[in-house]
């Protein structure tokens, strides 16, 4: 019974005749154990025709631990804050668990969810420009296959309709991406889901291509460093290589310069992310190219100087 109710959980549709496959038994016994898990208050729903199958309905209990509804809505507002974390191999563990936990909770809950989730990270944060149900059901056409309709609107504020083959969602500095095959435009693209409306998976299955990348965090970051950008920067600062790679993480390069010497150089539209990652720096600088960053460099060192 936990075998079936852990493939249940695994994935949001199942043909009757895989779920038998999977479990080795007849498409008998697995009807008799679908109804004995109704019995005891799973709820299990059937749908018929060509992709009939089997699904966990939302509102029933968690097995095997039995969460409440108060622990439920309190486990999914911790994965997603894990799933957004720089730990490394716990992004897809918590994002797995989030997926099973929230397909089970009912639309009261799920709000409960939002809301205290928006309250805990607070307004700087990133995560909460993404409404739950919205990651959830991106997430899950991911790793379902399913192919997706959503309205997104683009860096410079066009907006449109995308009909994709979703791959994978990454958390990635604390923004969420999607990576997804564009059957419009015939390619591979990614998406801001803080940019992403009214996503609707349509039904239609599909067979996951093979993604030009050794993994989809690396394709989000080199896609990223691909958009065309207003200025150059480069820095040389007085750090140690690890010690600047911590702190400007994928968002530039980080080159040695000499033993306690780094070179820094990123492609940005806005010269305060390099301001903001030489703060956290605080280390000495020796050079910094192009002269509008000097200039900006300048009129805050001011400004810090009158506030002092």
């Amino acid at each position: 019974m936990l075998d079936l109710l852990g493939l249940l959980q695994a994935r949001h549709h199942w043909r009757g005749d895989d779920l038998a496959q999977r479990l080795g038994v007849s498409d008998r016994t697995l009807r008799r154990d679908i109804e004995r898990l109704r019995h005891l208050g799973y709820p299990v729903q059937a749908t018929r025709g060509l992709d009939g199958g089997y699904q966990l309905g939302p509102g029933g209990r968690l097995p095997p631990l039995l969460l409440s509804a108060g622990e439920a809505v309190a486990a999914a507002i911790g994965l997603r804050s894990a799933a957004s974390q720089p730990i490394a191999g716990i992004a897809e563990d918590a994002m797995s668990a989030l997926l099973k936990i929230t397909q089970l909770l009912p639309p009261m809950q799920r709000g409960e969810a939002e809301a205290i989730a928006a309250a805990v990270n607070g307004p700087d944060s990133h995560a909460d420009d993404v409404p739950l149900d919205t990651l959830i059901t991106i997430a899950r056409s991911s790793r379902d296959h399913e192919r997706l309709r959503f309205g997104y609107r683009t860096h410079a504020g066009t907006a449109g309709e995308r009909h994709v083959d979703p791959h994978h969602v990454v958390p990635l500095a604390r923004r969420w991406y999607l990576v997804a095959w564009d059957l419009d435009r015939d390619d591979w693209r990614t998406f801001r889901l803080d940019r992403i409306t009214k996503p609707q998976p349509t039904g239609r299955h599909f067979d996951p291509r093979t993604l030009p990348a050794p993994d989809p965090a690396t394709y989000v970051t080199r896609s990223i460093a691909a958009i065309p950008t207003t200025h150059h920067v480069d820095v040389i600062v007085e750090a140690p290589l690890q010690a600047v790679q911590e702190v400007l993480g994928p968002w530039g390069t980080a080159t040695p310069e000499g033993p306690d010497t780094t070179r820094i150089q990123m492609d940005t539209d806005a010269l305060s992310w390099p301001v903001m990652f030489l703060a956290a720096l605080s280390a000495r600088i020796h050079h910094a190219e192009p002269a509008e960053l000097r200039a900006l460099l300048a009129q805050l060192a001011e400004h810090f100087r009158a506030a002092t």
